[in-house]
């Protein structure tokens, strides 16, 4: 079954009850609006580094990742050397690919060139679709969308690297810029991005 009926009638899909983790995750963020810089470069650094990894990995080694990378803060990211690669390249606590390590500073110095032009925060939410898919099952979950592509294309052409139309589709469902909950969980709708008709409030 997609859905999952606990004892106390909350319904969730099955992947966020098939571990503590997960389950945390999917009741307390996944899905929820995040609209600041720092939140936004974790969340999309995070979600390069899953490319070709399980969620379940990244979660379990996210508080090692603020560690070794400030935090998040974009600006201390930026300053990272070849010394710092390295530094992280001998740290099991994360996931040790270079490509990954080079991009997620790269994407920190591509964070701090787009202020003057209205920042991260604005590039990312000035791609909010204006409605948003209801699955009712895990198959009728796409992995990409308009919306996506053209979001990809535009950090692209910012600098940032990792950002394939897959990869910022998952960063657009984790920050509710779609509600990919399937309908009769109880987290639908929680995000108060969109209203019961699918459409698009309102921001700001």
């Amino acid at each position: 079954m997609d859905l999952i009926i606990d004892e106390g009638g909350r319904a969730r899909p099955s992947w966020a009850v098939s571990s503590p983790g997960y389950l945390q995750y999917y009741d307390t963020e996944w899905g929820m609006p995040v609209r600041d810089e720092r939140g936004l470069f974790e969340r999309l650094s995070l979600e390069a580094f899953q490319c070709g990894l399980s969620w379940a990995t990244i979660l379990a080694k996210r508080e090692r990742f603020r560690e070794v990378f400030a935090g998040f803060d974009p600006d201390e990211v930026a300053t990272f050397t070849e010394a710092d690669v390295q530094r992280l390249m001998a740290d099991a606590g994360i996931v040790r690919n270079r490509r990954k390590i080079e991009a997620t500073i790269g994407n920190a110095r591509a964070t701090i060139d787009l202020r003057p032009d209205g920042g991260l925060v604005q590039l990312i939410w000035s791609h909010l679709p204006q409605s948003t898919p209801a699955p009712q099952t895990m198959d009728e979950i796409r992995a990409v969308c308009d919306e996506s592509v053209a979001l990809s294309k535009a950090m692209k052409k910012r600098g940032f690297r990792f950002v394939g139309p897959t990869t910022v589709y998952a960063l657009m469902q984790a920050i509710g810029m779609v509600d990919d909950h399937l309908v009769g969980s109880w987290r639908r709708g929680s995000s108060g991005v969109f209203g019961s008709d699918g459409r698009a409030l309102p921001q700001g």
